[in-house]
């Protein structure tokens, strides 16, 4: 149950806005950050940009599918939002006998849709020109590098 609660965890990180590049980039080895920081080349940063966009995109979709998992069940998100986060947090639900199995039976459809969420979200990396490797070591030097932000932000404008 612990290792369903972890997917499906970082597979609701990639609902969220820029969710692709924080998912991934909590995997990305930390030592290797401030190298990374000063190394992206504006070519890299562009790929870095088409694949965010990208994933922006396949997100949408993504919720969309997640949200009808959800309904299918016969569960509101909100309710569901509210039982998933206080078994997160390992707390009390507040939650009917039949909600609760309508939100088991939901989590285990989201977890089946989970790998091939993950293929498409690699292959949309890839297909942008980076690895995965770079992708989140980029996205990890993203996060705390302004410079770098501002690097992205003036690509993709102009």
């Amino acid at each position: 149950m612990s290792k369903m609660k972890m997917n499906l965890n970082t597979l609701l990180l990639f609902v969220g806005m820029f969710a692709g590049t924080i998912a991934f980039a909590q995997t990305a080895p930390q030592p290797q950050v401030q190298e990374t920081q000063a190394n992206v080349s504006d070519a890299e940063l562009e790929k870095f940009g088409q694949a965010v966009k990208a994933l922006q995109s396949a997100e949408q979709e993504t919720q969309k599918k997640m949200i009808a998992v959800v309904e299918e069940q016969e569960l509101n998100i909100e309710k569901f939002n509210e039982i998933h986060q206080a078994k997160m947090q390992m707390q009390e639900v507040n939650a009917s006998e039949e909600d609760l199995k309508k939100h088991e039976k939901a989590v285990a459809k989201l977890d089946e849709m989970q790998p091939e969420i993950m293929k498409i979200m690699e292959n949309i990396v890839t297909q942008n020109g980076l690895t995965m490797e770079r992708f989140q070591q980029i996205a990890s030097a993203m996060q705390t590098n302004q410079e770098l932000q501002q690097r992205l932000q003036q690509l993709m404008m102009g």
